[in-house]
Formats: structure tokens, C-alpha cells, sequence
């Protein structure tokens, strides 16, 4: 079943769980973040990176065969443009049938990511498509290397509060103490919940955490409970199948590859499977 976010993220935000969001850059991750969906019977989103779009096929020609893959899914699915900073790329990602887009105008002022968001908000609407946005800083290095405040890094709530009320965005993402990609071993976060739920109980809108990866089972479940309705990773979906290729590999270089490549992918849906769990969407499908 394909849809957009709109719908799946309301049921959620209604019922208090967060519906996961894996990163995907093909054929085959979309396919394993599918299948762990469905055996799981949970709401999935495909959160496929602007960059990777860019970098390994053109919306073009990869957003078809994953959309028909979600239309044959026994479970509600989105596919979601993820970080899209280039306007006429997100534009084109609309026209091309993502059901969901993230407008990350975060970069820019306040006032000038709720003017460009709004935009993409009324667009995103003549297509039945949901919109994602940001506001605050993932990390504490920004894309051009400098070291970012707490008050530059964390979401400011009165600012995350305005911006919802402007833009009427179907969901926010916000940053509260995670970051993207791995964390060193052993290292978990502090996550600063009071952030999420000041933005929760004054908008009651749909809330994400972006750097799900290596953010802390506990951390996680802490999140929901605050507000969190969607929750981001990728990276330990990636790193699950590279470690499952690298030890069969040395173990056995003559690995047959169809085979290593399917039984990676295998090792992948278990850790999306894993955080369907934690996030509390498990049997949510059809509930």
C-alpha cells in the first residue's frame, strides 16, 4: 500500500508510537526495508537521501520500480525524499511521485526556511504529497566545518512552535541531542527531551529524530513518550550488511555473490526489524 506520511504519521502521533524510516539508495535496500515492514506488520517509510538520489540514480528511473514494490506491499508505505535541499530537485521528486518530501531549509534563517517551506508545503498539497522539515542543526558540525552553540545546535522550542504554526508542515524534525552517521563505540548521546515535548504539548504536531543510528534503546523509547512520531536511521542498516559481507568474505572469499548479496540484505532487515520494536509500530499496520 503506498502512501504518503500524512496519514501514517497522524495514526502514530494518535496512538503514541514512531514509524520508522530507513534509508535506502537501490533497488535491493528498498526492497529489505519492505520485507522487514511486512514481517513485522508495520507502517515503513523509504527515506531516500537527495544526495544518494543524486549520486546513484535518477529519480527518474529508481522511483517507479520502488513505488510499484510499495503498491504490492501488505503494509502502508512512503517513500521520502530526505534532506532535500535543492528546491528544483525536490520539485522534480514531486512531479516524479514521492509521496513525501523533507524541504531541509534549516541552513537558512528562520524566517526564510519558513518562507521556502511554506512553498513546498502548498506544492506538495496539488500532489497528495506530505511534507518533512527541520529546524535547528543534526550534529555539531555544520556542512561547512565549523563547530556549532548549543543554541545553534539544538531546536529553540518558541522557533520550532512559530515555524509549524506558519508553514503548516505535516512534520518537524528536531534536534535534541542526536547527530548523523556513527557514533564511537560505547558512546551514547544525551538527549534533551524537554525540547520535544515543550514543541509537542504547545502543537501537537507529528515530531522525527533524525540520527537514529547508535542513539540508545532507551534514548529511543524516552522519545516516543516525549512526541516522536517518526524515527530516522540509516546507518546501522548499512553497517550491518557491509560487516556481514566483510566476515564472509574472510572467511570465504569464493562467496557466491548472488548469494552474499541476498543473504546481506537479510542481515539488514533484522536490524530494521529490531528498531520496528523499539519504535512501538510492530502489528500497527493494520491495527
Amino acid at each position: 500500500m503506498y502512501e504518503s506520511m500524512k496519514g501514517m504519521l497522524a495514526k502514530a502521533n494518535a496512538e503514541g508510537y514512531a514509524v520508522m524510516a530507513i534509508n535506502a539508495f537501490n533497488l535491493e535496500t528498498a526492497r529489505g526495508v519492505i520485507t522487514a515492514a511486512e514481517e513485522m506488520n508495520a507502517p515503513i517509510i523509504i527515506d531516500l537521501l537527495q544526495d544518494h538520489v543524486k549520486s546513484f540514480f535518477d529519480c527518474d528511473i529508481l522511483t517507479q520500480p520502488i513505488i510499484k514494490m510499495a503498491q504490492a506491499a501488505s503494509v502502508p508505505v512512503a517513500i521520502n525524499l530526505d534532506h532535500g535541499h535543492d528546491i528544483a530537485h525536490l520539485k522534480r521528486c514531486l512531479h516524479e511521485g514521492f509521496s513525501s518530501v523533507m524541504c531541509d531549509a534549516s541552513a537558512l534563517s528562520p524566517e526564510e526556511n519558513a518562507r521556502v517551506t511554506r512553498g513546498i508545503v502548498e506544492l506538495a498539497q496539488t500532489y497528495g504529497a506530505s511534507v518533512e522539515a527541520e529546524v535547528g542543526n543534526m550534529g555539531r558540525i555544520d556542512e561547512s566545518g565549523a563547530v556549532l552553540t548549543d543554541d545553534e545546535m539544538y531546536t529553540n522550542p518558541d522557533v520550532a512552535i512559530k515555524f509549524i504554526q506558519e508553514t503548516g508542515v505535516d512534520a518537524l524534525a528536531v534536534s535534541y541531542g542526536s547527530t548523523h552517521g556513527d557514533y564511537p563505540e560505547g558512546y551514547v548521546p544525551t538527549f534533551h527531551f524537554d525540547i520535544v515535548e515543550k514543541i509537542k504539548a504547545a502543537t501537537g504536531a507529528p515530531l522525527v529524530l533524525h540520527g537514529g543510528s547508535g542513539a540508545g534503546e532507551e534514548n529511543m523509547r524516552r522519545s516516543v513518550e516525549a512526541g516522536i512520531n517518526k524515527i530516522n536511521v540509516g546507518t546501522d542498516y548499512m553497517i550491518a550488511q557491509r560487516e556481514f559481507v566483510a566476515k564472509v568474505l574472510a572467511e570465504n572469499p569464493g562467496y557466491d555473490y548472488p548469494t552474499l548479496v541476498e543473504d546481506s540484505w537479510k542481515a539488514g532487515i533484522e536490524v530494521i526489524k529490531r528498531y520496528i520494536e523499539i519504535s512501538g509500530s510492530a502489528g500497527k499496520a493494520r491495527s
